[in-house]
């Protein structure tokens, strides 16, 4: 009996060793064919662009197609279920964003769980959002727009692409840390609410400088803050909030790289190398930062450690706003 137990002790012994040199030996090989690359959005749009310019040089890197797929819906859910079912063998993932930290909170019954069920490779980048009003509003600094603010409560309205997206949830943020009452107006995407803004229909905006640059620089929109911890180089004479008298105020859309849970972790740190390699390209920096990006290009841990203080930061957010999902 006991000669049995040890033999059946050696096989799965065996067994163990041979599955651990197997996963070892096509993490070296990996990728042995081409990786899909899923986008939670159509094409045209900042993921999209982000997605297709790192396809592109991790294709270079590693000797092999990466394919962007658009899958687009229900404010990224649709791409990210399907990655979380996805087999984990680092050929399907995903170009995730600021809607990961979002919809954990905003939605309790997502098919999937945001940490559980996804590794996390590198973030991307990172951009602020720029705050601007009209030229007709008497306000020029953010200062004297929560002066404003607080003289006529429920008076001035911001706008953004939906219920629950990053624009939407700045102001928000805005609105609790500044004890202020601006109220948010709703849209069916950014375009439609900055074309109100342009024309004052809409008092203040919250958006990504890819939206709101090219009216700031002709004079159309007034800048009057960016909401990152530092100032922006495509506005460097604009102040951040923080700077403007609102400490701690922090907001921003950002893009990270992530695979279905329980994917070797071998093959992440070759993922995460050459995404680091990548974001080290000429040309993919001068893509991103053409587009108001900061390339960044952490490690799997502090990507995971960026989205979890995202969950926790947004959640906060959302229950002392009220914020309830779209149905």
């Amino acid at each position: 009996m006991t000669r049995l137990l040890c033999n059946a002790v050696r096989t799965l012994a065996l067994l163990a060793s041979a599955t651990t040199a197997a996963t070892v030996n096509a993490a070296e090989l990996y990728p042995t064919r081409p990786i899909r690359l899923v986008s939670p959005f159509a094409a045209g749009g900042g993921n999209d662009m982000i997605s297709r310019a790192m396809a592109q040089a991790l294709g270079r890197n590693f000797g092999q197609s990466v394919v962007v797929d658009n899958r687009p819906g229900a404010n990224t859910i649709i791409g990210m279920d399907l990655v979380a079912k996805a087999p984990a063998d680092g050929y399907t993932l995903i170009m995730t964003g600021s809607t990961i930290a979002i919809n954990a909170a905003l939605n309790p019954r997502l098919p999937y769980d945001s940490l559980r069920d996804f590794v996390a490779v590198s973030q991307i980048a990172a951009t602020p959002l720029i705050v601007a009003v009209h030229p007709s509003l008497p306000a020029a600094s953010i200062k004297e727009l929560i002066a404003l603010a607080r003289k006529r409560p429920g008076e001035l309205n911001f706008p953004s692409a939906g219920v629950g997206n990053v624009s939407h949830l700045a102001g928000e943020l805005f609105n609790v840390m500044a004890g202020v009452r601006l109220v948010h107006v709703p849209y069916k995407g950014s375009a439609p609410a900055t074309t109100d803004l342009l024309s004052g229909r809409v008092s203040v905006m919250f958006n990504s400088a890819f939206a709101l640059l090219p009216y700031v620089k002709s004079g159309r929109l007034r800048a009057l803050a960016v909401t990152g911890r530092a100032r922006s180089a495509l506005l460097p004479a604009v102040p951040t909030v923080i700077e403007s008298g609102l400490p701690g105020y922090e907001a921003g859309t950002w893009y990270g790289l992530l695979a279905p849970a329980a994917t070797p972790p071998a093959i992440i740190n070759r993922l995460h190398a050459q995404t680091v390699r990548a974001l080290a390209d000429d040309e993919v920096r001068r893509r991103l930062v053409e587009e108001g990006l900061d390339p960044v290009g952490s490690t799997p841990a502090e990507f995971a450690a960026y989205i979890r203080a995202e969950m926790t930061k947004w959640a906060g957010v959302i229950k002392a706003a009220g914020v309830v999902a779209e149905h």
